[in-house]
């Protein structure tokens, strides 16, 4: 019986990969690569991959989450690793979806170059820094109208001190905001 991958040398791994992506590479013609990636992958797993070009499409097309989980069938959760990737390196994402794009690429690229002067643009280039903040975020975004009610209840109690911190007057901006979003889509 063949040993299990994990068992492989790191180095033996990377070669069997390189050599996949170089089979992959020469094909001539979308269909064969198509036909050489089913024979490949399940189907379950050639969606995935799919679906996560497809995110990565969209979120650099500044697409919101919403729409993009609801028009593809994703969670945010899957949508946020699409995220991180995008903005730890993403390169492979983004040759990609440039290789089969075009020109549309060029007027997203500038959202990921870092600008000092821009807060978030200092979060997308040092994720780790802001991480609960980040976490927050997808928390109030990603939770239902039950969850938004305790959310708005402990902020109301919260907003009876005299001294709001900034992490406060954040969370109430970000459930403002989803508020107004939520008003929107309901008409």
């Amino acid at each position: 019986m063949a040993r299990k991958s994990k068992e492989l040398p790191k180095e033996e791994v990377e070669k069997m990969f390189y050599k996949m992506c170089a089979v992959i590479a020469k094909t001539d013609k979308i269909e064969d690569a198509a036909k050489l990636l089913r024979d490949l992958l399940s189907s379950t797993e050639a969606e995935m991959i799919a679906k996560r070009i497809k995110i990565a499409e969209m979120l650099l097309s500044e697409i919101p989450y919403k729409e993009i989980s609801e028009k593809l069938k994703v969670s945010y959760g899957t949508i946020f690793k699409v995220q991180e990737w995008l903005k730890i390196s993403g390169e492979g994402y983004r040759q990609a979806i440039k290789k089969t794009k075009g020109e549309s690429l060029k007027k997203t690229r500038a959202n990921y170059d870092y600008d000092p002067e821009n807060w978030n643009s200092l979060k997308r280039r040092y994720p780790m820094y802001y991480w609960p903040e980040i976490l927050l975020e997808n928390i109030i975004a990603t939770s239902n109208k039950k969850q938004q009610e305790k959310i708005k209840r402990v902020l109301n109690q919260l907003g009876k001190i005299k001294k709001k911190d900034n992490l406060f007057k954040k969370i109430e901006k970000i459930m403002k905001r989803r508020s107004r979003m939520g008003s929107q889509q309901s008409k």
